[in-house]
């Protein structure tokens, strides 16, 4: 049986429109007006046990919306879904014993608290054995390299540091399925790779499935081996994220910084200049290395004069569901 089981999910909510002026929210309070907004339409997919999924769209596309449906906050209007075998809005204190959350602008860990306190304090909520909370928070500290952090005050932890513990604290019980909302917002590249190693370590040791949302391409390809994107509700692409690559993460974004000002005239072939600063000592281009190798264009930047700094990056993500969107359009 698949870990999520999705069919024609959809979920409605009922808003209430705002009046300007005093006349008007007179009028609204006795006869108010009403709109539906659709924020899952018809979904279907399946995740099989184990999988590492990526399930990403824009801002508004129903990510969360889905999220808080297979962990049960939320009912859908219509569909059927199951997560390892329950119906979430159903049987979700059943289904909270075999999962894990993280949502990543909402904490779980007691902000005044050390973290040990809320791992202790989730060993009691899962009915765990004392011993056994012992031996796992000491496995999970390894693991998230949080061993130096369990006795520190929550609030006086970095935000990556704090990531971690959330991350770490979602496992305490063995969870066969980890949902991650957004858990690198925020994070610097350091921090992110932190997150991103120990998830990746945890699943392949403990054979845990793991649903993640994020705006970071970089996530996908560290973690998720398929992506399903998501924009106003439905499916618009689902594949393998080595295809996803290949067809769509076909550029990259070369950020340079100069000793000395450059040709106000500088252009390097095969490439697209988007942005040179008004001091001509940074300019930023963008290139397909399929058509156009990386080695001409690094030496190209080389020879324009001495370099303080260089960034090569993918396109923001937003890009690449944008181009998803018009290719499937």
């Amino acid at each position: 049986m698949p870990a999520i089981l999705v069919s024609n999910l959809s979920k409605t909510f009922r808003t209430k429109h705002k009046a300007a002026g005093l006349g008007a929210s007179l009028h609204s309070l006795i006869s108010p007006q009403y709109s539906n907004v659709e924020a899952v339409r018809g979904l279907t997919f399946e995740m099989e046990s184990g999988e590492l999924l990526g399930f990403i769209g824009p801002n508004g596309a129903g990510k969360s919306t889905t999220i808080k449906i297979l962990t049960g906050i939320l009912f859908p209007n219509d569909g059927e879904v199951h997560v390892l075998g329950y119906i979430p809005w159903k049987q979700r204190r059943q289904l909270a014993y075999h999962i894990g959350t993280v949502f990543g602008q909402r904490p779980q860990l007691w902000y005044h608290l050390p973290a040990i306190d809320t791992f202790i304090l989730f060993g009691k909520i899962y009915e765990l054995d004392d011993r056994a909370v012992k031996q796992r928070i000491s496995y999970l500290s390894e693991a998230f390299e949080i061993v130096d952090l369990l006795e520190t005050p929550v609030r006086k932890l970095s935000l990556g540091q704090r990531m971690r513990c959330e991350v770490a604290a979602s496992l305490l019980h063995k969870p066969k399925l980890l949902l991650l909302d957004e858990p690198s917002i925020g994070l610097d590249v350091v921090a992110k790779q932190h997150i991103r190693d120990a998830i990746r370590e945890m699943a392949l040791r403990e054979n845990v499935g793991v649903l993640l949302t994020s705006h970071d391409a970089g996530d996908l390809e560290a973690l998720c081996k398929r992506v399903i994107v998501i924009n106003h509700g439905q499916i618009v692409y689902q594949d393998k994220v080595s295809v996803l690559k290949r067809s769509f993460l076909n550029s990259k974004l070369v950020e340079v910084r100069y000793a000395q000002p450059i040709s106000p005239n500088f252009h390097v072939a095969g490439t697209e200049t988007l942005k040179v600063s008004k001091d001509l000592y940074a300019i930023k281009l963008r290139f397909d290395p399929l058509q156009t190798p990386v080695e001409n264009v690094m030496a190209h930047l080389s020879a324009a004069g001495t370099l303080l700094d260089i960034t090569v990056s993918d396109p923001p993500l937003e890009e690449v569901i944008a181009k998803i969107y018009e290719t499937t359009i």
